[in-house]
């Protein structure tokens, strides 16, 4: 059975779920016992705060592993209690993403993604993956991000881009 895409995939959503948990471990670097705190926080009223941003980066590779399984989406319940919880997604999502084994021809199959009031989207696996999970993933990523940037957690781009350090070098080693 070839599936390097779809291993390829597990393995983008999985490394950048570490990366999300990291930003958890900042957070609670920073705010110490008021950590909880920042599970409400949001950049403008009109987003969804923190601790949301961290369910729906969880549901995008949740409803890619249930697709590949031939489940419907079940999204994640949007509000947090802690960080524990948090963290409990994170793994759990992971632990659902490493179960994945189907062929990449899963990747050329149609999907319906149903948007709400009678709308929905036909699209094929690939463009499921490319055009709609990962766009929504990168979103709430980078708007948790965002929040602890605000927040003042000393948090930069080597925290996002965490994925690429075991590649990172230095001068006159290879």
């Amino acid at each position: 059975m070839e599936n390097q895409q779809i291993k390829a995939l597990q393995n983008i959503f999985s490394s950048r779920l570490d990366t999300l948990s990291h930003f958890l471990t900042l957070a609670e670097s920073h705010f110490g016992t008021d950590v909880e705190s920042i599970l409400q926080r949001r950049i403008a009223p009109d987003m969804f705060p923190f601790g949301t941003q961290i369910v729906f980066t969880c549901n995008q590779p949740r409803n890619f592993a249930l697709w590949c399984f031939g489940q419907s989406p079940n999204n994640l319940p949007p509000d947090l209690a802690s960080l524990g919880e948090a963290r409990g997604h994170i793994s759990s999502t992971q632990e659902l993403l490493a179960s994945i084994d189907v062929p990449d021809a899963t990747l050329s199959e149609t999907k319906r993604v149903e948007l709400g009031q009678g709308l929905y989207l036909e699209l094929s696996g690939l463009s499921y993956v490319d055009d709609f999970l990962m766009p929504n993933f990168y979103f709430h990523l980078t708007t948790a991000y965002d929040i602890l940037r605000m927040e003042g957690v000393p948090i930069g781009k080597r925290d996002f881009m965490r994925h690429l350090m075991p590649f990172v070098k230095t001068q006159g080693n290879s």
